[in-house]
């Protein structure tokens, strides 16, 4: 007996269930919209800004805006992978101690005489230009599906832009548009956007030097893309690898570290 054939109640459910298993069998084949391409590009690209094994690095962050004095601040970062992550205050003094903990996407700050931790979002602000999850996140790949959106050149080399869209709203931003070099993979810009779809800053990567292992951009501008001559300029220093054991990245352990 044909679907057609049925009553219109039974031809209805028919049709129904028909479209849900054909939905089910296309989820089971994987996300419709991922680009292998693309994913490979933003792989060479992360592998370039990070090292994909356990890392320290300092990074000193200065900020400023018209009319007022330039606001200098120091960070240590441990991280292993994309989703464990250490970030100390070594600078200003009257900060240090602070530190925050990131496991998956929960984020928490410890404060010295502050007894319980604080829970943070990986978008808040932390400094200037700069939110929590630019330093505690290492990579894009984990958090964002690209695609490739087109190309262009800039400066006479040949780049991709990729289109990152967040794999949910729980990452630090809800779109991202990057350059990466063609013959290189390496990311020479980004542009931020907002969950309206506002560009909220933008990005520069320079400075490639030898860090950690291999060249990597160890110069970070970021603008406001709201308010003008607002920017946050990022330095990377003495990156190493390091083994980083799993108990490091506990709540418990990070009570011995302040």
């Amino acid at each position: 007996m044909s679907i057609a054939s049925l009553p219109y109640a039974c031809r209805f459910i028919a049709w129904l269930l028909l479209a849900l298993f054909s939905l089910s069998a296309v989820a089971d084949d994987g996300p419709l919209d991922e680009d292998p391409e693309a994913r490979g590009i933003l792989e060479k690209s992360d592998e370039i800004r990070f090292p994909a094994t356990g890392f320290q690095v300092d990074i000193l962050i200065t900020s400023s805006a018209p009319d007022q004095d330039a606001d200098k601040r120091k960070y240590r970062v441990l991280s292993k992978g994309n989703d464990s992550t250490v970030v100390m205050i070594l600078e200003p003094a009257a900060e240090r101690g602070q530190i925050m903990l990131m496991k998956g996407r929960d984020l928490w700050v410890f404060m010295p005489n502050v007894s319980q931790p604080i829970r943070l979002g990986l978008a808040q602000r932390l400094t200037g230009q700069v939110a929590n999850g630019d330093l505690a996140r290492a990579n894009f790949t984990g958090d964002y599906t690209p695609r490739i959106l087109r190309s262009e050149t800039v400066r006479g080399e040949d780049q991709h832009v990729l289109e990152l869209t967040a794999v949910d709203r729980g990452v630090t931003y809800h779109r991202v548009l990057l350059w990466v070099g063609k013959s290189n993979h390496r990311p020479r810009k980004a542009e931020f956007y907002s969950l309206s779809n506002r560009l909220m800053k933008t990005c520069l990567y320079e400075g490639y030097r030898e860090m950690g292992g291999r060249i990597r951009p160890t110069r970070l501008v970021m603008e406001d893309a709201l308010k003008k001559d607002h920017e946050s300029v990022l330095e990377y220093q003495e990156m190493r690898l390091r083994d980083l054991p799993d108990k490091i990245f506990t709540k418990d352990y990070l009570k011995k570290l302040q």
